[in-house]
């Protein structure tokens, strides 16, 4: 069931102006994270007063925004997880998320909210997988010896910093220059990369709180 539809009064009304909000709060914050909530409401064409019904507070919406692209990672990379073979389901994976957009508003709202004890699990499984992932394909034979779980995130952020006006043609030179890279990562008799992969928690420092 989905934007409520199949849902009786005010509780299908109420799914539809949520599905309304979240649609409406993505675009409004990819182009500026700062935006207030009103713009997000106007946007959306539903009242402040619905808005603030479901989301009490910015960063509660933006605290739903960022948990629901880490439950599409967690999905794509269940999904491909069920891939045979290691290498074609590294490849489904990053391709996945590429499609799915994740990591443009990831990127952008870091640091604009504090992550619930749920979203820090849920990053934990999704690294998890992710390295799963990059294990079978350095097992199937095919992946770059020195490419590690580490590269992963930059490598989507580097796909997701691709952005024109037409989505489709975002969504097609998104998807060229993840071919690319994936040409170079395919070579397991590479020579090395011209420096290592990011250190644990390297990144960590974007995800501090913003005061």
């Amino acid at each position: 069931m989905r934007g409520g539809a199949g849902l009786p009064g005010r509780k299908g009304q109420a799914a539809r102006n949520d599905g309304l909000i979240l649609a409406a709060a993505r675009e409004v914050f990819l182009e500026d994270p700062k935006a207030p909530v009103a713009a997000v409401a106007e946007r959306a064409g539903v009242g402040i007063s619905a808005l603030y019904r479901r989301y009490a507070a910015k960063e509660d919406l933006l605290r739903k925004l960022c948990h629901d692209g880490l439950k599409t990672f967690i999905q794509e990379a269940e999904d491909a997880g069920g891939v045979n073979d290691g290498w074609e389901a590294f490849t489904t994976f990053l391709r996945g998320i590429v499609d799915a957009d994740v990591h443009s508003l990831t990127v952008h709202l870091a640091g604009t909210f504090e992550p619930t004890a749920d979203m820090m699990a849920d990053a934990v499984r999704a690294n998890e997988l992710a390295g799963a992932l990059v294990e079978r394909a350095h097992a199937s034979g095919r992946l770059r010896r020195d490419f590690a779980v580490a590269d992963v995130g930059l490598l989507l952020e580097a796909c997701a910093a691709i952005r024109l006006p037409d989505r489709e043609r975002t969504a097609q030179l998104r998807r060229r220059y993840l071919g690319l890279a994936l040409d170079g990562m395919d070579r397991d008799d590479a020579g090395p990369l011209p420096g290592p992969a990011p250190r644990r928690g390297e990144l960590n420092w974007r995800w501090a709180r913003s005061q």
